[in-house]
């Protein structure tokens, strides 16, 4: 049960994130929206990240803990990507 709470909580930790890079106007975005918006429609991209977090919450409530801790590195990861799209980094 646990590992289903810490992979909801991140789920909504990386929403958060997903969103701030979405609306941050980046160039990187920008065209990354054009691309991806044209094959998988305007919010695709939620889509994915709902999909995975779904997968995920899946895998943990059948008792998996490797589920949130892939969770966990790809949180990580985004995490680092966002500060470095949102501080002007890239």
């Amino acid at each position: 049960m646990i590992g289903v709470i810490i992979t909801f909580l991140l789920g909504i930790a990386n929403f958060a994130m997903h969103r701030a890079v979405v609306e941050s106007n980046h160039p990187f975005v920008r065209d990354s929206k054009l691309h991806f918006g044209r094959h998988f429609g305007k919010n695709g991209s939620y889509y994915l990240e709902f999909g995975i977090l779904l997968a995920l919450l899946a895998f943990a409530a059948d008792g998996s803990w490797i589920a949130p801790g892939v969770y966990l590195v790809y949180s990580a990861l985004n995490l680092l990507a966002a500060w470095l799209l949102l501080s002007g980094r890239v």
